[in-house]
């Protein structure tokens, strides 16, 4: 063959593939009206039954391979201990309120509300299990029941 209709032969298999890929994306973008009758099947749904499962038991009476000897069976019962019920202390309610500060006397006094019963304290004060450990115009620290807490200032 010459080298011109190897050129075309190769030309016409390239316009006939393109032609095809062209013609099924057009195909895909403009689908034909004409609607196939789809075959509606009934189905109907029939459990199988609940096979009971095979139980058994491991017999271990055979010779330990390292050691030679045989190993008994021994019945123990395993006794579970009841948890202890954890005593839930009862959260109170602390509000910082007021600080008052004097020149003249020493002592920073601290207005605290503790269960909605307001008390005055200074560092170092402890009243109801609840102890003043630090205070400034912002913010208080007061340890309760052994935990460290932070209360702001609440106006």
């Amino acid at each position: 063959m010459k080298k011109n209709t190897k050129t075309y032969v190769l030309l016409l298999a390239v316009l006939g593939i393109w032609g095809v890929i062209g013609y099924k994306i057009v195909a895909t973008i403009n689908p034909s009206k004409e609607k196939k009758a789809q075959n509606i099947t009934q189905v109907t749904f029939n459990p199988k039954g609940v096979k009971e499962r095979d139980t058994f038991s491991l017999i271990l009476d055979y010779r330990d391979p390292f050691l030679g000897t045989i190993k008994r069976l021994t019945n123990t019962k395993i006794v579970k201990k009841k948890a202890t019920p954890k005593v839930v202390i009862p959260k109170r309610i602390i509000q910082y309120t007021v600080f008052i500060a004097n020149k003249s006397s020493r002592p920073t006094v601290f207005f605290i509300t503790i269960d909605g019963q307001q008390q005055m304290m200074s560092i170092n004060d402890v009243h109801q299990k609840v102890k003043l450990v630090y205070g400034t115009k912002e913010k208080i620290k007061v340890k309760e029941n052994g935990v460290l807490k932070t209360i702001d200032l609440t106006e």
